[in-house]
């Protein structure tokens, strides 16, 4: 955690405003060598004035040094919410435990014990060659039963471990998935499956990587495994950059309605969101009232029953409004930390079951008869707790067994939430250079922009929040004009070793070009398989199946000028 001068980054941004004065000059290119900060907030080239502040002047810092990613947007502080922000940035920050409080209730199960560990910097995971549960390790495995072949993409979850499986556990219980029988192997791609030769036509050679994982039944401390219930597939998944989620947020469903209308017209997207035939939402792209539960809108409205918002976050677009989002979800389930309204544990029947016939978790227990798991200490009331407490279907009802207490307060999980939806989008860099100019050009030319959308506007940002903090405001974007460049669609790029269900969200593109001042690693894509921005756009182009095959064959046969060009535009915005 570090100290913050918003008000300095607020007068900075009120002075950048009222100097756009429309001088003519400086829509000329200037020198690559000028310093960017004299023009901020003007017109220049090609870029509008709006276009230096991603987030709007609600969610932009002016802050472009390391560390700007953990910054709090001007709305934090013009609302009174700095000293939540900062309580809520603890809770990310910190380690959570099994006993200290404020930061306890780790486990019993559970995949890091710090949102910062997969998180660094506060941006994208890191590339791995060892799966290891330390910083910088933002991986998730997904493990599915594969369909049309063992290579498939597609396929349900296994039901023996969580949907984020995981790979620690607390004494005197054996972790889901041993995570030092997991192997990580990194191969290199040899052709294109698209006939895209590996060297542009200027001779410059760019080369491709993807992930192989492998997990051994024996990793498997579950009763039935996976692999007793069918044939079993393993993707790798890291953690989404989460700066300016809360604008992400605010961007109205019925405008994301209409971008999803405009690429219709071209595009075949994903049948369980937009039904072609009605032109609408078709019913897997909402999130309904009886998954959200109670709540409330930002003007006050109680959600009622029917109530239902648009998917829009994770990879494969699970979660609705950002307050029952990835971070919300994963600040209970990561960590396995109960809430007043998840009082339950994240487990599986499978790892219940296993755990209550391990002879040794059985004798540890009856060493500790303050343990949970006690009952009358003898090994059938051992056993007996440990698979109804354990197991998800009886534990989160209140029975005979139900003996837990949620471990994190509401009020420390609004603390989070203000912390979440507070958090900034460092400004553009750059926008005064020639080669920037020039990359905007060629950028929307080929064609990139029909999926990574430049600019949204806000409106009123009347946002769902849970009912367990209703009564207490959120930081608020209204009428922001933003610069994330995502369509909030999902599309199939046909990867090796491609992302699990197919279909991905296009990413917003805003602030990456700082990860490596803010993380130490610029990896891109779902998996961390790209390594730079070449190497993520390329991956567009594997098959010629990808929904942007054309847009990167376009690129390919760019000048290395203008290949460069794109890449700064890429990196400034």
């Amino acid at each position: 955690m570090k100290i913050k001068g918003l008000t300095t980054a607020l007068l900075g941004l009120a002075v950048a405003v009222a100097s756009c004065d429309g001088n003519s000059s400086l829509n000329k290119s200037v020198s690559n060598r000028e310093p960017d900060a004299k023009y901020v907030g003007q017109a220049i080239g090609n870029f509008s004035a709006s276009e230096w502040y991603p987030g709007g002047l609600l969610g932009t810092t002016l802050n472009v040094t390391a560390g700007c990613y953990e910054d709090e947007t001007p709305a934090v502080s013009e609302q009174g919410l700095t000293a939540a922000f900062n309580l809520g940035e603890a809770a990310f920050e910190r380690k959570y435990t099994t006993a200290t409080a404020p930061f306890k209730g780790l486990g019993p199960a559970y995949l890091r014990s710090s949102c910062l560990d997969c998180h660094p910097g506060y941006g994208h995971g890191k590339r791995q060659s060892e799966y290891k549960s330390e910083f910088g390790n933002g991986y998730l495995l997904v493990i599915y039963h594969p369909v049309d072949g063992q290579n498939s993409d597609d396929g349900p979850y296994v039901a023996e471990v969580t949907g984020m499986p995981q790979t620690r556990a607390t004494y005197p219980f054996l972790p889901p998935v041993d995570e030092s029988k997991i192997n990580i192997m990194w191969k290199n791609v040899t052709a294109m499956e698209s006939g895209l030769p590996m060297t542009f036509p200027d001779g410059e050679e760019y080369n491709l990587i993807y992930p192989e994982v492998t997990i051994p039944e024996e990793a498997f401390n579950t009763s039935p495994t996976p692999y007793q219930t069918g044939a079993v597939a393993i993707r790798l998944e890291s953690t989404i950059g989460i700066i300016g989620s809360g604008l992400l947020d605010a961007i109205p469903q019925d405008s994301i309605r209409d971008q999803y209308r405009k690429e219709a017209a071209h595009a075949t997207l994903n049948p369980a969101f937009w039904d072609k035939d009605a032109n609408d939402f078709a019913a897997g792209a909402w999130y309904g009232y009886d998954r959200l539960g109670p709540g409330r809108f930002a003007d006050g409205t109680p959600a009622e029953a029917g109530t239902k918002l648009l998917k829009r976050f994770t990879y494969a677009m699970t979660r609705a409004s950002l307050q029952d989002g990835a971070g919300a979800n994963a600040i209970w389930n990561i960590t396995n930390v109960s809430r007043s309204d998840r009082p339950y544990l994240y487990t599986t029947k499978a790892w219940a079951k296993a755990m209550s016939q391990n002879p040794d978790v059985i004798a540890a227990i009856k060493q500790d008869p303050s343990s949970p798991y006690y009952a009358d200490g003898t090994d059938q009331g051992i056993q007996e707790a440990v698979l109804n407490l354990l197991d998800p279907s009886t534990n989160q009802f209140d029975n005979q067994w139900h003996n837990f207490q949620p471990e994190m307060s509401d009020n420390q999980y609004y603390n989070f939430m203000v912390w979440h939806r507070g958090l900034s989008i460092p400004r553009a860099r750059n926008l005064n250079r020639e080669e920037v100019q020039k990359g905007k050009e060629v950028f929307n030319r080929i064609g990139c922009a029909s999926c990574h959308r430049a600019s949204w506007t806000t409106t009123d940002d009347n946002y769902w929040k849970p009912e367990v903090y209703a009564d207490k405001e959120l930081p608020q974007y209204k009428e922001q004009t933003i610069w994330p460049y995502t369509d909030m669609i999902q599309h199939r790029l046909y990867m090796i070793n491609g992302i699990h269900g197919s279909w991905c969200r296009t990413t917003p593109l805003w602030g990456r070009g700082l990860s490596r001042s803010n993380t130490g690693a610029e990896d891109r894509l779902h998996d961390n398989r790209a390594r730079n921005v070449i190497e993520a756009i390329m991956w567009h182009g594997y098959s010629r199946e990808s929904d942007a095959y054309w847009c990167t064959e376009k690129f390919y046969n760019l000048s290395k000028e203008e290949r460069d060009a794109v890449v700064e535009f890429i990196n400034s915005i």
